[in-house]
């Protein structure tokens, strides 16, 4: 276990190829989960005092020490309706990750290993108990399944997340954006999209948002066919991590096809850290914003709806 703790801690970046390493970690129903390794920063043994905190989702445990820090310790059993992990009783685990520029501890009962995987090998599961659970995506190792956990979903029902833009740049948004700036964002989780139609119906401006990457490139390479070489989209919003295909991939797909490149494309991702916004920066991203933060993401959009209006020589 040292090994494995030990070499998630020291992990360097993974090279831009449609490809993650993901730590599996077992829960309280002696189920395998994945999570990327890009969201980790460190791991610890869960420590057995953890100071509480009044009147909080019943997942979180309290607050423990992180490097001088006070930090949530977020039972991930039980936040998804299994039993709680007794780290009390038991040597467990704490995935110290980042989110949105946000830290967190997540309890878990055992790391396992450090997996590679192809983007290719991530399944998007096509069924309405998915839809409905805290599961994004699937995988497997030696045919054992492991499930990859939509924890954008987890967060914004045991923390909250903020959907609101400021009136000041709804406002602003009702001056400046017209009927026929349209906005495409592509995020494989249901929480994440939701955030963003919320974001994009305050602002009042016409979107597509799709769940695939796959989809979303033949989407935009359909609105060159159709608008005879030009596309009718304003701006694009990718999430990094994807089935089948990685944000980064997708962005550096896009900006390699004449009368898309120009599309203003911004990274809207929880890997929030410095490498992940080099790495969309050297693919062809023209923005990084965080996950959950509306204002940047309104701001993002008055922007480009004017900067794209002048270039059309529209006041």
């Amino acid at each position: 276990m040292d090994d494995v703790l030990s070499e998630v801690n020291q992990r360097a970046n993974l090279a831009m190829s449609n490809e993650l390493e993901m730590l599996t970690f077992y829960l309280t129903d002696k189920q395998l989960y994945g999570l990327n390794v890009f969201k980790i920063i460190e791991i610890l043994e869960c420590p057995k005092t953890v100071t509480k905190v009044p009147h909080s989702h019943p997942a979180i445990k309290g607050t423990i020490d992180f490097r001088g820090h006070g930090i949530s310790l977020i039972d991930l059993s039980e936040a998804m309706g299994l039993p709680s992990t007794p780290f009390k009783d038991i040597v467990a685990y704490v995935l110290v990750c980042e989110y949105s520029t946000t830290t967190q501890g997540f309890l878990v009962a055992q790391p396992n290993v450090l997996i590679h995987k192809s983007w290719n090998d991530i399944i998007q599961p096509d069924n309405n108990i998915y839809e409905s659970s805290y599961l994004t995506a699937l995988t497997y190792d030696n045919d054992v399944a492991i499930q990859i956990l939509d924890v954008e979903k987890l967060l914004s029902e045991i923390i909250g997340i903020d959907v609101e833009i400021s009136a000041e740049l709804v406002e602003q948004g009702r001056s400046v954006i017209r009927p026929d700036h349209h906005i495409l964002a592509v995020d494989d989780s249901k929480a994440a999209r939701t955030m963003l139609a919320g974001a994009l119906t305050q602002m009042g401006i016409q979107h597509t948002i799709l769940d695939n990457p796959a989809e979303a490139l033949e989407t935009l390479k359909r609105s060159l066919e159709e608008g005879d070489g030009r596309s009718k989209y304003t701006m694009i919003f990718t999430d990094i991590e994807m089935p089948i295909m990685d944000g980064f991939t997708l962005t550096r797909k896009v900006k390699a096809i004449e009368g898309l490149k120009d599309i203003y494309l911004a990274a809207h991702s929880s890997l929030s850290n410095k490498s992940n916004r080099e790495k969309a920066q050297q693919m062809g991203a023209d923005d990084f914003i965080p996950k959950f933060t509306p204002d940047r993401i309104a701001q993002a959009i008055l922007d480009q709806v004017q900067a794209a209006d002048a270039r059309m020589g529209i006041n």
